[in-house]
C-alpha cells in the first residue's frame, strides 16, 4: 500500500498496518527553508517555491504528505483584506480590512484570479508532477474564520451577541467563496482538503454558538467537498467533539488539550445514537477519524527527541487514527524533531 492509499484507507476507516504520519496544518519550518532555498515570504507567492516548501518535510524528514499553503489568509486577501506576508519565521496575518459591516463585503466575481489563489492552484499542479506518489493536503480557511478576517475577530465576537443575524448572513457569503475555492482545488484532485476554523474554538465562542451558526455552514461545506476532508479547530475542543463528529468530515484534527480516549468514546456514542442522525458519519458511512495530537507548542517546538517519541507513543496508545502535529508546526521547530516523530511511529509499528 503506497502513501496515498494508506492515508485514504485510514480516513475511510479501513484497517491499515501502519498509521499514517502527516501534517494537516502548517508544516513549513525555517530549517527546511534554508535547506531547500524556498523561504517565506517568496514561498507564499511563488508556486515553485510553495510546492518545494510544501513537500520539504517529506523530502527531509519522511513526513508522509505535502501540505500547502502555509497560512489561513489566502481567501481574505483575495476578497480585499490587507495581508502582511510576515517574514522567514513569521506567517502571514491579516493587517486590516476595508469592511466595517456585512453590507460592505462583496465577493469579487474574479475572486479565484486574485491574490495568492492562483499560486496555490499552480503549486498543487507542480506537486502532482514532482511527487506523484505523495498525498497532497490543501488547507482552506473555514467560513466563520474567514468572516472574522473580513470583519475583524473582535467585531465578529461582539456581533454574535448584538446582531447574530448579520453574522449568519456574512458566514453564508464566506461559505459561497469557500465553495468556489474548494471547487477549483478539487478539480486538481488533491488527496485531502483540510478546513481550518481557529476562530470557532470554544476558547473564543460559546459551544452553543458553534452549534447554531458555525456547524450548519461546515455541514454544507463538508457535503460540497468531493475528496477526503478533515476539519481542524484549535484549542480545547472537548466540549464540541460531539458536534465536530456530526458534521460529516472524514477526519477531525485535535490539539493536545483534547483527551483522545474520551474523544473516541464520544465518536462511538455519536455513531450509535439516533440523535446523531445521518450526519454522524461521512458519505462512505464511517465515523470521523481522529487526527493528531503531538504537541506543537512544546514537544515538536522545544522538546527533546525523547520527548517527541514519548508524545508519539502516548498519542498512538490513546488511539489516534492518523498521527499528526496538534496544530501548525512552529517555524523554528527543528527538523530533528519531525524526523523523531516519523521514527517513533515506525518503531511503534515495527516498520
Amino acid at each position: 500500500m503506497n502513501l496515498k492509499e494508506n492515508l485514504s484507507s485510514a480516513l475511510s476507516g479501513s484497517d491499515v498496518d501502519v498509521k499514517p504520519v502527516v501534517s494537516v496544518t502548517q508544516l513549513a519550518i525555517v530549517e527546511a527553508m534554508d535547506k531547500t532555498g524556498a523561504s517565506w515570504t517568496e514561498a507564499h507567492t511563488d508556486p515553485e517555491k510553495m510546492a518545494k516548501l510544501g513537500s520539504s518535510l517529506y523530502d527531509l524528514a519522511g513526513l508522509e504528505c505535502a501540505r500547502l499553503p502555509f497560512c489561513v489568509t489566502v481567501e481574505a486577501e483575495a476578497i480585499g483584506a490587507q495581508v502582511d506576508l510576515g517574514g522567514k519565521d513569521k506567517p502571514p496575518q491579516v493587517s486590516s480590512s476595508p469592511f466595517s459591516n456585512n453590507n460592505d463585503i462583496d465577493i469579487p466575481s474574479d475572486f479565484l484570479d486574485k491574490g495568492r489563489i492562483p499560486t496555490v492552484l499552480k503549486a498543487i499542479e507542480i506537486l502532482k508532477e514532482t511527487h506523484e506518489d505523495l498525498p497532497i493536503i490543501v488547507g482552506v480557511t473555514g467560513p466563520f474564520t474567514l468572516t472574522g478576517h473580513l470583519l475583524g475577530v473582535e467585531s465578529l465576537v461582539k456581533l454574535l451577541k448584538t446582531d447574530p443575524i448579520e453574522v449568519e448572513e456574512q458566514v453564508e457569503n464566506s461559505l459561497d467563496a469557500d465553495m468556489d475555492y474548494v471547487e477549483a482545488i478539487s478539480e486538481l484532485e488533491p488527496d485531502a482538503i483540510c478546513v481550518v476554523e481557529p476562530t470557532a474554538s470554544p476558547e473564543l465562542i460559546d459551544p452553543l454558538q458553534f452549534k447554531s451558526i458555525v456547524k450548519p455552514r461546515l455541514e454544507d461545506l463538508a457535503n460540497f467537498i468531493n475528496v477526503k476532508k478533515i476539519l481542524h479547530i484549535c484549542g480545547s475542543t472537548q466540549s464540541i467533539i460531539h458536534d465536530m463528529a456530526t458534521i460529516g468530515f472524514d477526519g477531525i484534527s485535535i490539539e493536545e488539550k483534547v483527551d483522545v480516549s474520551k474523544a473516541k468514546k464520544d465518536l462511538i456514542d455519536v455513531s450509535s445514537s439516533s440523535a446523531g442522525g445521518s450526519c454522524s458519519i461521512n458519505k462512505e458511512g464511517n465515523i470521523s477519524k481522529i487526527v493528531g495530537n503531538v504537541s506543537t507548542s512544546q514537544t515538536l517546538f522545544t522538546g527533546t527527541i525523547e520527548d517527541v517519541k514519548n508524545d508519539v507513543k502516548r498519542a498512538l496508545d490513546d488511539g489516534v487514527d492518523i498521527l499528526a502535529p496538534s496544530c501548525g508546526i512552529a517555524p523554528l521547530s527543528p527538523i530533528a524533531n519531525i524526523k523523531a516523530m516519523v521514527e517513533a511511529r515506525n518503531e511503534y509499528f515495527n516498520v
